[in-house]
């Protein structure tokens, strides 16, 4: 049966493209990222690895599968960290919403230091019975300035 299955595989990988489905390989491939290079895509990257990614790829679009089956079966083989647009399901989800939660959190934080701040700022009311010399002198200048 496996070797059934690697025979078809080579033989869907020796098959030619049309210009319709080497597009579409194209394309699926720039969603895939090489295993080996540092975040590129496996239609640009030069390793053994990604030609051979490549190679599988264009048998699968050869084959007729759909691009979701087609970047499903890498996503298993080599993990979710291959796809260039992770999905945003289980642990890649904190990827995604990390930052706006983060945002949220430091603008209530910052609103609420505000609010507190500014209450703190208040000066405080200095009572009626206690006459403040200082003021007054300021005040008996300012009477007598024209």
């Amino acid at each position: 049966m496996l070797l059934l299955l690697l025979l078809l595989n080579f033989a869907a990988a020796q098959a030619t493209l049309t210009s319709a489905q080497e597009a579409r390989a194209q394309a699926i491939g720039r969603t895939i990222r090489c295993p080996v290079c540092q975040g590129l895509p496996i239609t640009e990257s030069p390793s053994d690895l990604s030609q051979s990614m490549l190679r599988d790829l264009r048998g699968q679009v050869a084959a007729g599968r759909s691009s979701e089956q087609i970047t499903d079966y890498f996503a298993v083989r080599y993990g979710d960290t291959v796809l260039l647009d992770p999905p945003r399901r289980g642990l890649n989800l904190l990827l995604w919403l990390g930052p706006l939660l983060a945002f949220l959190l430091g603008g209530g934080w910052l609103l609420g230091y505000l609010r507190t701040s500014r209450a703190q700022m208040t000066l405080p009311e200095l009572p009626e019975s206690e006459p403040d010399e200082y003021l007054e002198q300021v005040r008996a200048e300012l009477r007598a300035k024209p």
